[in-house]
This record gives C-alpha cells, sequence and structure tokens, in this order.
C-alpha cells in the first residue's frame, strides 16, 4: 500500500477559527477526515502531521526518507514565503513526489504571500481550491492526472 505524508505548517490548526473569510468554517478536523477518506478510496495510507515549529516540520520531512513515505503534500503555512531550510529539507528527498498546496490563492492576496520560496524544491504547486486542493495534491503524488 502506497503512504502518503501530508504535512500542515503553522496555524493550519485553526482552520475553522482564523479568518473563515479566507479559510472557510470547517475545522483542522473536518481536513483530517477529508484528506484520510480519500486515501481510503484511493487504497492508500495516509499521516497527517501538524507542526507550528520548522524545526519540527524539517525532522518529519527527513523521516519520511527512511520511513517508506512514496509522496508529501505539504502545506507550509507562513513558512512558504521565507522558510529556506524546509526548502532545503524538500530538495534533499529527491526520491519522493511533494506537492504544495495553499487553501487561498496566495497569488491574489498580499505581496509577501505572492513568493514562495518552497514551491522551487516540490514537484507542483496547488493554490486557491479550498480544501478540496488536498486532495488533487495527493492525486498529483500518486501520479494521477490533476489539472
Amino acid at each position: 500500500m502506497k503512504k502518503i505524508l501530508v504535512i500542515n505548517g503553522p496555524n493550519l490548526n485553526f482552520l475553522g477559527i482564523r479568518e473563515k473569510n479566507i479559510y472557510g468554517n470547517e475545522d483542522y478536523d473536518h481536513l483530517v477526515k477529508m484528506i484520510e477518506d480519500a486515501a481510503k478510496e484511493r487504497g492508500v495510507s495516509v499521516e497527517c502531521f501538524q507542526s507550528n515549529h520548522e524545526g519540527a516540520i524539517i525532522d518529519r520531512i527527513q523521516q519520511a526518507y527512511f520511513d517508506g513515505t512514496e509522496g508529501i503534500v505539504i502545506n507550509p503555512g507562513a513558512y512558504t514565503h521565507y522558510s529556506y531550510a524546509i526548502h532545503d529539507a524538500l530538495a534533499s528527498v529527491t526520491t519522493i513526489p511533494k506537492c504544495e498546496i495553499h487553501i487561498s490563492d496566495i497569488t491574489a492576496r498580499e505581496e509577501f504571500r505572492k513568493v514562495s520560496v518552497t514551491a522551487p524544491a516540490c514537484d507542483h504547486q496547488i493554490y486557491g481550491k479550498g480544501l478540496n486542493g488536498y486532495i488533487e495534491a495527493m492525486d498529483f503524488v500518486l501520479g494521477k492526472e490533476v489539472s
């Protein structure tokens, strides 16, 4: 069974609480259940990992190299815009397909959000598709055709 890792960075645990006009009303537990249900439908195992700490995210990416992870979906949160350390960790796991996901359309928001330093270390980026973008990102790392 293929193994996918979904990493969520800072403040994603506050879905349904923070800026509902941008991120929606559904909470983090809803997102995790949605991801788990999609994984079950696809016959893959999934681990959802969330941390507000940069080092913990880096540690989990590095662990993925050794634990049989076959695809990484990552929403680095605000780290997207300045964490070269997360970029380097993603770039170091070259054998694992990686897709960066953002719930909102980062290109239509504040100037600082338009730049992703982590996307160049990933194979694909999805943004502005709400929580459903996670499912599209899962399909991408599984090698399925996505729009």
